[in-house]
């Protein structure tokens, strides 16, 4: 299972979206978005690549509030993930969206605008980073390996 992984694109428009994105999560299996998408319209561009879960961030249009939760769990290849955007500044940030789930095997978050993958005990924290700047990609078998791309 392959997972194109998203957070704070700060966009309005799907057309906005990178095409480097476009090509990449048209073959994927699953799209998460980690919040600050801004318009609803990227929402659905990403709607029309294949399945997306998603969670609102702070600066997401009401709509979009409205749409999304704060935090969202799924089951996938036998794996737990919760996904946030996240809040307050980048240290600490890994403990504080922690506190939000029980036992799970990866945190998807964004909000600090930093591109990490780090394995902190039991847990695999992804932040994909700006998505203007950067994307992730999780893939899921017996293993979980996590990239971050660049662009």
């Amino acid at each position: 299972m392959r997972i194109g992984v998203l957070s704070d694109t700060h966009m309005h428009l799907a057309e906005e979206i990178p095409p480097e994105i476009l090509k990449v999560f048209s073959e994927v299996d699953l799209i998460v978005h980690a919040g600050d998408f801004v318009g609803s319209d990227v929402l659905d561009g990403l709607k029309r690549l294949g399945e997306v879960r998603a969670v609102h961030g702070n600066v997401d249009s009401m709509k979009l509030r409205g749409l999304l939760p704060e935090k969202e769990l799924l089951m996938v290849g036998g794996k737990k993930i919760g996904i946030t955007h996240g809040w307050g500044g980048p240290e600490g940030i890994e403990q504080r969206v922690e506190g939000l789930f029980d036992d799970v095997d990866i945190i998807i978050y964004g909000h600090s605008h930093r591109a990490k993958i780090e394995q902190i005990g039991n847990i695999l924290f992804f932040n994909p980073g700006p998505g203007r700047q950067s994307f992730g990609i999780l893939t899921i078998d017996q293993d979980v390996q996590g990239e971050i791309v660049k662009f």
